[in-house]
């Protein structure tokens, strides 16, 4: 029975550990396969994809060994007294001999540089795929703000009409035509900058990722961030490819001052010769070893490699924290944008309720044109910042995503 209930543990640990590597893509950013597709063909991407081939040839550069075999050859032409004159040669090979360990330290270096390389592609791709949802959104944004100033143009338009028409029935005044022509001017302006915003919006987008497809949507109601901030922190910090280049980077420097440290024993070149002499009645077969004398430089060598590993643990402590301190600042923003599109949608209920009733009012005659347009333009401020807190939520929601790989299968980096 106890077996039973430990397995039943363990199938909900495995299922909860599946389930937290990834997420259904939110509805408001492009899906996955979409994404991914546009993400890999982001030049720093490509960048680091062709980095993390030239890794390659890297390791198996040093897997080699920087020894290579050396031919030589001499002649000399010898003088015998009373005998006369011998051409005599030499010819030999020699090659330097990794020793000490240099070799699995060489391919473990190797090895490193690929990890190191394959940590920076997922950097890149991460990094691509928080530019993609924040000039999504910024896209969406733009695309609501235009719809808006658009209906409120229509208004204006309308509005202008109607006081035209009651000017020349002998309803309304010159300055009643007046201020509604100001407003409308001033309508058009704010929907001219609307779609600036839009198309340099779109412009970013397509630059950035030439192959998206733009498709207006709406933005979905912010929620509230799924996890604690202890949760997050150990997702992310778990996932943060910074964090690998920089792990990697400390294994690379210590496994240079491992190096370094056998390289204080020189490697020593060894070698094979044959040699014709004495009027070729001699042939000579040897062997060669040489062996340089280690001496200061590779002690000083030493000592600097020593000193980078600790600047790269040093460099490693540096960017936990900096993550850290990111993830706090991004789960507040997350935690407090929620908050603020709350309060920013009740304003703007409260600013359309409070423009329903004030044209009510206007059409009875109980308030004037000016009263009308001042709480049209508070309702429209209104909607405008409640738009700007939707999507600023749901910008800091999905950064917490996207950094813990949740999202558009950046679990499997």
């Amino acid at each position: 029975m106890k077996r039973f209930v430990l397995a039943g543990i363990g199938a909900l640990l495995i299922a909860g550990l599946a389930a937290a590597q990834e997420v259904a893509t939110p509805k408001d950013l492009p899906p996955t396969v979409q994404a991914q597709a546009w993400i890999d063909k982001d030049p720093a991407v490509v960048e680091a994809r062709r980095a993390l081939d030239a890794a390659g040839h890297g390791a198996a550069v040093l897997a080699a060994g920087p020894h290579e075999w050396t031919a030589n050859a001499s002649t000399q032409r010898r003088n015998v007294g009373g005998v006369g004159n011998t051409t005599e040669w030499s010819v030999g090979v020699e090659r330097g001999i990794r020793i000490g360990g240099k070799a699995g330290l060489d391919r473990q270096l190797g090895e490193v540089d690929i990890e190191i390389a394959r940590a920076r592609v997922s950097e890149a791709r991460h990094e691509a795929a928080r530019a993609l949802s924040d000039l999504w959104l910024n896209w969406l944004e733009a695309h609501s703000a235009q719809a808006l100033l658009k209906e409120q143009l229509s208004f204006a338009e309308t509005n202008l009409a109607a006081v035209d028409k009651r000017k020349r029935a002998g309803d309304a005044s010159a300055l009643d035509l007046s201020i509604a022509q100001s407003d409308l001017a001033e309508v058009r302006r704010q929907a001219s900058q609307a779609d600036s915003t839009l198309a340099k919006a779109g412009a970013k987008l397509k630059l950035r990722f030439p192959e998206a497809t733009l498709a207006p949507a709406a933005l979905s109601d912010p929620a509230e961030p799924m996890w604690p901030e202890a949760r997050w922190r150990e997702r992310i910090v778990a996932e943060a490819d910074p964090l690998k280049t920089a792990e990697g980077l400390v294994r690379r420097a210590e496994l240079t001052a491992s190096r370094t440290r056998a390289d204080k024993v020189p490697d020593p070149t060894v070698g094979v010769f044959t040699s014709s002499e004495a009027f070729r009645n001699e042939r000579v077969i040897g062997i060669s070893v040489s062996i340089p004398f280690g001496g200061t430089v590779r002690e000083r060598r030493l000592q600097q490699s020593l000193q980078e590993a600790e600047v790269a643990r040093a460099a490693l402590d540096r960017a936990r924290q900096g993550i850290e301190i990111e993830i706090a600042e991004t789960h507040a923003d997350a935690v407090g944008g929620l908050e603020r599109w709350r309060i920013a949608e009740r304003g703007a209920e409260a600013a359309r309720e409070s423009a329903r009733l004030t044209q009510r009012a206007y059409t009875l005659g109980e308030v004037d044109l000016q009263s009308l347009l001042l709480v049209r333009r508070q309702s429209l401020e209104a909607l405008r910042a409640a738009g700007e807190a939707r999507a600023d939520a749901l910008r800091w929601n999905y950064r917490l995503l996207i950094d813990a790989h949740l999202i558009w299968n950046h679990a499997n980096d």
